[in-house]
């Protein structure tokens, strides 16, 4: 029987900052972290050199040690009202202090101590522009790491843990059920590469990220475990040459804005934008491709285009109940259509009723970035409220973005965030099982690096706090 202090799942950066803040408090925590992933430095995927997806069993973007957040942009949100929703469990300044001793920690790892959006008077005239056609400017400080520096930081976080002799690292290993005894966490048995096992252990942290959503909510069902539905977030990656965005993109590095659609009166926002950067695509579990963004630090790596996400916020009420799936059968609609793959279409044929074929595609003037991308008719996969949402924003942001709402601004689909059912929690993210935790965006408690790794410190503190 192997009998650890704590037993994490999942090895995103929620997972990490666990391990991390218990092994600053206590040297001698006794700690296993699993993922189904592969460590590190293992981590590769084929469509980054080949130009498209060979289907792995086990996709390498989205799964493995620090999650997604290995080969994503690298952003650090440093402001508590962008990137989850943990001031629903603290104050503001509690937040904020807490966010600055994880970035602390990154900072520590090697991060970059450049931060941008720090230059009020730009922040302030963007957003009073902004504000002359309805639309809202989300203030946020970002620390970005950069595509290849994140991966660099969290290796050096994964090397930092692991050479402990009493933390371990278990990849290719999945959590099948967990082991609970008379209202307390025991456990989990697990699928290590092939053999199930059971592990057991004083505290369970369940963090198991967007790809673990659909398990963890199979568990809490399966224990009684109260959730509630979060919203889905629907829509599209957009690229357009760097000259449109620039303006905004220089001190902000990321201008994250909002605007309620005219038709149906739906929020829609930009997200994950990224300066001189690559369109990219990234699978869950082999079921479904969808579409991401990615950009460098290095400026020799720097493209011609900035890309961002361009998503449509839908919150459903009862008796719907699986925003998951529904986002994952918008994408498969996408992907019948292409064969598997992302589609990209110009705006302008989008605005036409038409498809974009390869030779209109030649025509752009916005050059793709996703070089296996297949051209195609997105009004065959969105429906009609989402594409008509999108449309109406993007004819909004070319008033602070001219030459944003042009025929060929690059359209690709589908982007969807796998926001999972939220899991009722305590305020130090403990379940109604007694040392049983769930944090991150798995639980569906945050939606990105920083506050994800805000709620692993918190629920370290807590740990530590009943020994």
């Amino acid at each position: 029987m192997k009998k650890f202090d704590v037993l994490v799942i999942g090895a995103g950066p929620a997972g990490i900052f666990t391990a991390l803040e218990l092994n600053k408090q206590n040297p001698n925590c006794k700690i296993l972290i699993i993922d189904k992933g592969r460590n590190i430095e293992k981590r590769v995927c084929p469509e980054r050199t080949q130009g498209y997806c060979s289907q792995c069993a086990v996709c390498g973007i989205t799964s493995g040690w620090s999650g997604a957040g290995a080969f994503s942009d690298g952003k650090l949100s440093l402001s508590p009202e962008v990137g989850g929703r943990i001031t629903e469990y603290m104050s503001q300044q509690e937040a904020q202090d807490l966010i600055n001793y994880a970035d602390q920690y990154y900072l520590n790892f090697g991060a970059s101590p450049d931060v941008y959006g720090l230059n009020n008077q730009v922040i302030d005239d963007i957003s009073y522009e902004a504000s002359k056609y309805d639309i809202k400017l989300i203030p946020c400080p970002v620390r970005h790491l950069g595509t290849e520096h994140a991966y660099q930081v969290l290796k050096a976080m994964y090397h930092f843990l692991i050479e402990k002799e009493n933390i371990h690292f278990w990849e290719l290993t999945k959590a099948e059920e967990l082991i609970i005894e008379d209202g307390v966490a025991k456990g989990a048995i697990v699928n290590k590469k092939g053999v199930q096992e059971e592990i057991f252990a004083e505290y369970v942290v369940v963090a198991p990220g967007r790809g673990g959503a659909e398990w963890l909510k199979e568990q809490t069902d399966k224990l009684g475990i109260v959730t509630e539905n979060n919203e889905v977030d629907i829509g599209v990656r957009v690229e357009v040459p760097n000259s449109i965005m620039d303006h905004l993109t220089k001190d902000l590095y990321e201008a994250k804005l909002v605007y309620y659609s005219d038709t149906f009166d739906n929020k829609v926002r930009t997200f994950c934008m990224n300066p001189g950067g690559v369109v990219s695509g990234e699978h869950y579990d082999g079921e479904v491709a969808v579409v991401n963004g990615h950009s460098y630090a290095d400026p020799k790596l720097k493209t011609q285009n900035t890309n961002f996400a361009l998503l449509v916020s839908t919150r459903f009420t009862e008796p719907f109940n699986q925003p998951i799936e529904y986002g994952k059968y918008i994408a498969r609609l996408a992907n019948m259509l292409t064969g598997g793959g992302i589609m990209v279409q110009r705006l302008g044929d989008l605005i036409k009723g038409r498809r974009t074929d390869y030779d209109r595609l030649k025509k752009s003037t916005t050059i793709p970035t996703m070089k296996g991308a297949v051209p195609g008719d997105l009004s065959y996969a969105l429906p009609q409220r989402y594409l008509t949402s999108i449309i109406e924003a993007l004819k909004a942001f070319d008033n602070v973005a001219p030459g944003l709402y042009s025929r060929n601004t690059l359209l690709y689909g589908v982007e969807v965030k796998f926001y999972s059912s939220k899991v009722r929690v305590n305020d130090k993210f403990e379940t109604q099982i007694k040392n049983l935790y769930t944090i991150g965006d798995g639980a569906g408690i945050t939606r990105g690096l920083m506050q994800a790794s805000v709620t692993g410190v918190v629920v370290a503190r807590d740990i530590l706090s009943k020994e």
